[in-house]
């Protein structure tokens, strides 16, 4: 195996993958250790670990399915043996993979009699099932059955409330949460006087991703909220009524930039610049394409209350995206000049 370095003080910390093994598609495991660590930075590291694992990363599940003869979630249709509350606990059982930001739309279309299993799911590019054998439903009779779908991407527990429910549309409870489970345990000895750490972390996925890769986003994560921290205190930072307030320079609205006059040209321009191209931190990324912010005139038409109602979207998220601007501002002036 391959082991990765960080210095830390005197000491050189490696980590390496001790087991990965694939039980079966929906149960992976990959068991890891982080040493030399120092007395009681091994129960630091596991805790913020462990609630990074289950917590920040981010899962696809199918959130809603909808279907015009369906009358309500208990009742049962003919030429189907499962019963409608049934086929909706099946599609929650559902494993998916995929890099997409927002909602999407998928759809089951089967003429029976057969099975239907995941594998009949017409899913966007950008979703993959990790095991089409789940089972759906059985047909018994040669009718047909349509069912339109909502895919997600998210993180953590998303419960159904009843207010959701809408005429032939029913939410489904989402799990966003790939890691199953994650555990780590310390193992202690003495090096010459000094006595020392040894962090030994396992980590059980759905197949959606493998340890290694929950391992990795959840260190991102970790690190991406400790990065304020890192940067001189925000003088004009103010709390009123739990929400953060900042004075957006001119140029974040085209009626005061003073390349107004160029206003259309402009637009055209930024309408096919995308915040991929960007060098935008992970987070920042991640926050802006969650709510289907894909281009910078995406972007310049949410005002600074649309950008700090979005989730995890903070301060130091918006300075990198004025900074980011301040550039591509300065740079259409001197073209313009």
């Amino acid at each position: 195996m391959v082991r990765d370095k960080v210095t830390v003080s005197t000491q050189t910390l490696q980590w390496k993958c001790l087991e990965s093994r694939a039980d079966n598609k929906r149960l992976h495991y990959g068991r890891f250790i982080l040493s030399p660590l120092m007395k009681g930075q091994a129960d630091t590291i596991g805790i913020a670990m462990r609630r990074a694992l289950l917590g920040e990363i981010e899962g696809t599940c199918i959130t809603r399915a909808k279907s015009e003869k369906i009358p309500h979630e208990y009742s049962t249709i003919v030429g189907i043996q499962e019963s409608v509350h049934e086929i909706l606990m099946n599609l929650k059982e559902i494993v998916l993979r995929s890099n997409l930001y927002g909602t999407r739309d998928a759809s089951i279309c089967v003429k029976g009699p057969g099975y239907v299993t995941a594998q009949d799911i017409i899913l966007p590019p950008s979703v993959e099932i990790i095991d089409k054998t789940q089972h759906i439903a059985n047909l018994t009779e040669p009718i047909n059955l349509c069912i339109g779908l909502q895919i997600e991407r998210n993180r953590g527990y998303h419960i159904k409330t009843p207010n959701n429910f809408q005429d032939g549309s029913y939410p489904i409870d989402a799990v966003f949460m790939p890691v199953r489970n994650a555990n780590y345990s310390i193992h202690s000895y003495v090096n010459g006087n000094e006595k020392q750490e040894i962090l030994f972390l396992e980590i059980w996925t759905n197949g959606s991703l493998t340890p290694k890769e929950a391992l990795y986003e959840a260190s991102r994560n970790l690190i991406d909220l400790f990065i304020p921290f890192l940067h001189p205190e925000q003088e004009n930072l103010n709390l009123e009524n739990n929400q953060h307030k900042v004075t957006l320079p001119p140029f974040f609205t085209f009626h005061d930039s003073k390349l107004s006059k160029n206003k259309k040209d402009i637009k055209a321009l930024m309408e096919y610049i995308f915040i991929d191209q960007l060098e935008l931190p992970p987070r920042t990324y991640n926050c802006l394409k969650r709510s289907n912010i894909h281009t910078l005139w995406d972007l310049l038409n949410k005002s600074e209350k649309d950008l700090m109602k979005i989730e995890h979207f903070c301060i130091e998220d918006l300075k990198h995206i004025l900074d980011v601007f301040e550039k591509i501002l300065d740079t259409l002036e001197i073209e313009n000049a």
